[in-house]
């Protein structure tokens, strides 16, 4: 991208930024919004569906690259999905083991840290599932003691 980025505070909570080919001026008018609260973006696609779940937990050990193939194959069954490729891996010497399916509607993503034993899902769909059948999945693979969730 050329060009610079200007950070602006809107109404209602809403940071927005601005990309333009030019230095910015303080009275152009916002080209992009990002929202950084709860309040509901505009809605670019409404066309499309789109389904949002992150759940994250504490785990009892750490987890493994068998656990996130696993997790993640299983999870595509929980959630209905068509898998197209096998769960990508891939081990962090600082932090763990993350992983990537992909499915034909979106995907999901698992970060799991050695330390502290902890593991974030991020799940991205365009096809409706059952986020509460997912966390509870998920709550019982990782035998979590702590776990939350949102969905957006």
């Amino acid at each position: 991208m050329v060009g610079a980025n200007r950070w602006h505070r809107a109404g209602g909570g809403h940071d927005t930024v601005t990309e333009r080919s030019a230095p910015p001026t303080p009275r152009e008018p916002v080209e992009l919004e990002i929202v950084l609260d709860d309040a509901a973006p505009r809605d670019l696609a409404p066309e499309i569906f789109r389904q949002r779940l992150v759940i994250e937990g504490t785990c009892r050990r750490a987890v493994t690259a068998d656990d996130v193939s696993r997790y993640l194959k299983d999870l595509s069954t929980v959630c209905g999905m068509r898998t197209l490729i096998e769960p990508v891996t891939h081990r962090s010497e600082k932090y763990g083991w993350a992983g990537w399916i992909h499915w034909e509607t979106s995907g999901a993503h698992l970060y799991a840290w050695d330390h502290p034993l902890f593991f974030s899902v991020d799940v991205y769909t365009c096809k409706a599932f059952d986020a509460p059948e997912a966390v509870h999945f998920t709550r019982v693979f990782f035998d979590a003691p702590e776990i939350i969730a949102r969905t957006f």
